[in-house]
């Protein structure tokens, strides 16, 4: 018997039984399934993420306090001052501003809503891709003079007030009412996560939450190698200052990037266990399957071998049933993979990168799947006694 005819018996023996051949292949449908969408899905949004990351710039860096500390020691806070003294005495930094940030009600005409209270200085429009639709970001007037004026979000802004322009009307935070100067085009970004960000000046963010204080430093520099001296350098004038060691950690872009690199492939390697589970229960269904149809054909068997067929014959054939059987189980899965990781990725809004690589991977695997757990009922078959197999009923 040549391939194309043990091939086509395979297929036939299969199509006779096309429901108990779905049901055996559903753990490698699920398991190839679930390999090409996680990594579709897992290489689209890191790519995603990086494109929102090279938009900042890779000359930015970030101090804040050590988050492993149960609570920070008193007077060792940011202040005001220690950014001064901070540009006085790191000639890298271009830009140093602090951000102080909560969550909040804001209150508009008729409406309100909670919405991102970020307390900065104007440079954060400058290491930032903030775009003013109408109106201007704060200014260094706005934040010195501690002007009660307010940027926020287009969409918020139509929220508070649907019949008029919010260019130049008042919402109210805590106890203080601030003057729209400012809207945002709307963030659809994946960081943003729906967040609604509005920015005030931090003097006047510290005023309406007295009991809060600034909760981390941003700067920039001139060129991305001085990042990291900068950074350095920024950490030791704050440890001079409040007389604390190893109370302040920064982190910068680069290290950002390789925290999300190793995030999504952690959660890429524990999907993909779980796929190799499925795909190793899958395995164990065919090779179950495969035993009980070398039980119900064993006359098939022995009749093959009455008539000159091989023992090499008749475990091809088998094998061969089990290799159809297991890349049937791949050929679904892979479309239910595709199909699962355009849908993803559609409610994500994130490209999904379908790599053919891992399509074309996990084909030979469903095969090779076929091959391992095929051969122990393809032997049992090939092993036969042709005359007692034609003895049984």
């Amino acid at each position: 018997m040549n391939l194309g005819e043990s091939i086509r018996v395979a297929w036939d023996s299969i199509r006779a039984n096309m429901l108990r051949s779905i049901l055996t292949t559903l753990g490698i449908m699920i398991g190839i399934a679930a390999v090409i969408a996680v990594v579709a899905v897992g290489q689209g949004g890191q790519q995603s993420i990086m494109k929102e990351m090279e938009q900042f710039g890779s000359n930015l860096f970030y101090i804040t306090v050590d988050w492993r500390r149960d609570e920070l020691p008193t007077g060792k806070e940011f202040t005001m001052q220690d950014i001064e003294i901070i540009k006085a005495n790191v000639p890298e930094l271009e830009y140093l501003l602090p951000c102080a940030q909560t969550y909040s009600t804001i209150k508009g005409r008729n409406k309100s809503k909670t919405a991102q209270i970020l307390g900065t200085e104007a440079d954060y429009a400058r290491l930032h891709p903030l775009k003013i639709t109408a109106g201007r970001f704060l200014n260094n007037s706005d934040c010195q003079g501690k002007r009660r004026v307010v940027v926020i979000d287009e969409e918020l802004a139509q929220e508070l007030f649907p019949r008029d322009n919010a260019l130049g009307k008042r919402i109210v935070i805590g106890n203080q009412a601030l003057v729209v100067c400012g809207l945002l085009k709307a963030e659809n970004s994946m960081f943003s996560m729906g967040t609604k960000v509005i920015y005030i000046p931090t003097r006047v963010w510290l005023d309406i939450y007295p009991n809060g204080g600034i909760s981390y430093i941003e700067g920039g520099t001139r060129s991305p190698e001085d990042v990291k001296t900068a950074m350095q350098s920024s950490i030791k004038v704050l440890e001079k200052r409040h007389h604390s060691e190893d109370l302040y950690q920064g982190m910068d872009m680069e290290q950002e990037i390789q925290a999300v690199n190793k995030v999504t492939g952690v959660m890429t390697l524990v999907i993909g266990i779980i796929a190799g589970f499925s795909l190793l229960v899958g395995g164990i269904g065919v090779m179950n399957i495969m035993l009980v149809s070398v039980t119900e054909r064993t006359r098939e068997i022995g009749l093959r071998m009455a008539l000159g067929a091989r023992r090499r014959d008749i475990l091809i054939q088998f094998l061969i049933e089990a290799i159809v059987l297991c890349l049937l189980g791949g050929i679904i899965g892979m479309t239910l993979g595709i199909g699962g990781a355009f849908l993803i990725s559609a409610l994500a809004k994130w490209p999904p990168l379908v790599s053919w690589t891992t399509v074309l991977l996990a084909f030979t695997f469903s095969a090779t799947i076929g091959i391992v757990f095929g051969i122990l009922p393809a032997n049992q078959a090939a092993n036969l006694d042709p005359i007692e197999a034609l003895r049984r009923d």
